[in-house]
C-alpha cells in the first residue's frame, strides 16, 4: 500500500478481509495476489458506511454459509436462532422459555420505548417512524436522519456478513430479501446506535442539505466507539454458537456430498463401490 506515510505492506496471506474505502487505486496484480491467498476485498464508503461490493478467491471455506442455510431451513434450528437474536437485545431480562409471540411482542416495546426515550433526551418530537423511499423529502427532518443512520449501520453489518463468510440473504426474523440477514443483524444495535445518533443530530438543527452529512459523521463516531466490527462477530458466534473464526481458515480442497454424509475431495472415485464392496 502506498500512502502519504511511504510504502506499508500488506500481509494478504495472513488476512481474512481488506476494506478498501473512496480514493483507493489498486492494480490488477495486487487483486490476483490477493485472490490467491483468500483474502477477500469489499469496497466500501468512508468507514465502512457504503457497502458497494466484494470478491474473494475460491480458497474460502464456506463453512459458515453452509451451517447458517442449515439453520435457516430447519424449522427448530431456525426458531433458535430468532429466539436467541431477541434476547441478545434484551439482555438477561426475558425469559429463555418465551414464545417466539412474546419476545416479539417484547421487541415492539423496546423499540418504542428507545424513541420516545430518544425523543425526551434530545428534545426533539416524536410521533411514528413514516417515510417512502420513493419520495425523500416526504419525510420530516427525524425520519429522514433515522433513515441515514440505519443506511450507514446496515453498510457495516453487511461488510462484516460477508467478510465472516455468512450469505446476506438467508435472514432468520426478516426474510424474502436479498438484505434480509443484514437486517437481522443491524437490529442488535439500532436502538443503541443508530437512533440516538439521529435524533442528536435533528437536535443541532443543520440546514436540510447538511443533516444527512451530520449523521453520517455521528455514526462513524458511534461505531467507532463502540467497536462494532469487534462486536458483531462475538454476537454472531454466540447466537449461532459457531466459532466465526474458523471460516478463513484455508481449505485447499473441498469436500464431495453424499447420502452418508461427506466425502474427501480431490481423488478419483471411478470404481470407489466395488472396492469397498469387495
Amino acid at each position: 500500500m502506498i500512502c502519504a506515510d511511504g510504502k506499508i505492506p500488506i500481509p494478504v496471506s495472513s488476512t481474512t478481509c481488506l476494506l478498501l474505502g473512496p480514493g483507493t487505486s489498486i492494480t490488477h496484480s495486487a487483486i490476483k495476489t490477493a485472490a490467491e491467498n483468500g483474502c477477500m476485498i469489499i469496497w466500501c464508503g468512508e468507514n465502512v458506511q457504503k457497502f458497494y461490493a466484494f470478491g474473494m478467491g475460491e480458497t474460502r471455506s464456506a463453512e459458515n454459509l453452509l451451517f447458517q442455510a442449515k439453520l435457516c431451513m430447519d424449522p427448530k434450528g431456525h426458531l433458535e436462532v430468532v429466539k436467541r437474536m431477541y434476547l441478545r437485545r434484551f439482555g438477561n431480562i426475558a425469559d429463555k422459555n418465551s414464545t417466539i409471540q412474546q419476545l416479539r411482542g417484547m421487541e415492539g416495546v423496546r423499540v418504542r420505548e428507545a424513541y420516545q426515550l430518544a425523543s425526551r433526551t434530545y428534545g426533539i418530537p416524536w410521533d411514528s417512524r413514516n417515510y417512502k423511499t420513493t419520495n425523500w423529502n416526504y419525510s420530516d427532518p427525524i425520519n429522514r436522519a433515522l433513515s441515514c443512520a440505519n443506511t450507514v449501520l446496515y453498510g457495516l453489518c453487511h461488510a462484516s456478513i460477508i467478510s465472516l463468510g455468512f450469505h446476506p440473504g438467508l435472514g432468520f426474523i426478516h426474510t424474502g430479501k436479498q438484505l434480509s440477514f443484514v437486517y437481522d443483524v443491524a437490529d442488535l444495535y439500532k436502538a443503541d446506535i443508530a437512533i440516538p445518533a439521529a435524533f442528536s443530530a435533528v437536535r443541532q438543527n443543520p440546514p436540510p442539505s447538511e443533516l444527512e452529512s451530520l449523521v453520517r459523521r455521528k455514526m462513524r463516531q458511534e461505531l467507532s466507539k463502540r467497536k462494532l466490527l469487534k462486536r458483531i462477530p462475538e454476537d454472531l458466534e454466540w447466537i449461532f454458537h459457531v466459532d466465526t473464526e474458523a471460516e478463513g481458515a484455508e481449505e485447499n480442497i473441498g469436500n464431495l456430498w453424499d447420502i452418508s454424509g461427506t466425502l474427501e475431495g480431490g481423488r478419483n472415485w471411478a470404481g470407489r463401490e466395488e472396492e469397498d464392496d469387495s
